[in-house]
């Protein structure tokens, strides 16, 4: 069996996100890049199946600029087996609908049985790449898990509903995508970090996927207008003179809030 992860490296979280005002696009040389939470969760699942599970290989697969080699390299310390990296910079800057005709492409040159995501990445927060990639791929796809159980034949799991929980299944080959409530993602170790400098590492362009040449020019959504957040206003400030009840009720019925 071959899972692919799907990997993200976006702005540290913990860090200051700058949007560059020129070209509305994240400047990420104004932080660290990171490997995503949420896809460090989604290679944690994949490589406790291949721990438990005979035969299993686990690749990761990443669509992202050509100096983001080393958080590829910490899926690999953490225990991928192969990296898979599509780098281009025809592909500044593209958006979500781009994004994923890109990574179909990759997989289907990869080739794969089950494919693995996060449910949602910190930058973009888009949450609609696993159903974009399954109906481009044309494969089933169940979203949001909290738990699963991978067979060779089929996926499982729940998720959370408005009532309860929810059990979904897929036969394979399918597209996952994972929460937060999956179990936390481990910490490379050394002999991991070692050997993680040995392990495959593919490189791509888009002249190496089976993409249309009127297909790898500008996305199809664009950024028509930024500006920098405005200073927050100063506060008003009511001082009670017997009738601060009165003024604050003023205040939120003015704002509609009462």
């Amino acid at each position: 069996m071959k899972i692919v992860v799907l990997i993200k490296p976006v702005p540290d979280t913990y860090g200051d996100r700058v949007l560059s005002l020129e070209t509305g696009l994240a400047d990420r040389a104004a932080s660290e890049t990171v490997l995503d939470e949420i896809t460090e969760r989604a290679v944690e699942t994949a490589i406790r199946h291949a721990e438990s599970a005979a035969d299993v290989e686990v690749v990761v697969l990443s669509m992202a600029p050509a100096d983001t080699q080393s958080t590829l390299r910490k899926a690999l310390a953490m225990g991928a087996g192969s990296a898979v990296h599509v780098a281009d910079e025809r592909l500044a800057g593209a958006d979500m609908v781009r994004t994923a005709e890109v990574l179909a492409a990759a997989l289907t040159r990869t080739g794969f049985d089950l494919i693995v995501t996060g449910n949602g990445s910190t930058d973009g927060s888009g949450s609609v790449m696993p159903s974009m990639l399954a109906e481009l791929l044309g494969l089933p796809a169940i979203t949001r898990l909290e738990t699963i159980e991978i067979t060779a034949e089929a996926v499982q799991g729940t998720r959370a509903t408005d009532g309860g929980t929810m059990t979904v299944t897929a036969a394979l080959p399918a597209v996952v995508s994972i929460s937060e409530r999956m179990p936390d993602p481990r910490f490379p170790a050394l002999k991991g970090i070692m050997g993680a400098k040995k392990k495959p590492f593919e490189v791509l362009s888009l002249d190496d996927l089976d993409i249309e040449a009127d297909e790898t020019g500008a996305p199809r959504s664009i950024m028509t207008a930024v500006a920098a957040r405005p200073p927050r206003a100063t506060g008003e400030v009511i001082t009670d003179e017997g009738d601060a009840g009165e003024r604050i009720a003023a205040f939120l019925a003015d704002r509609r809030l009462v």
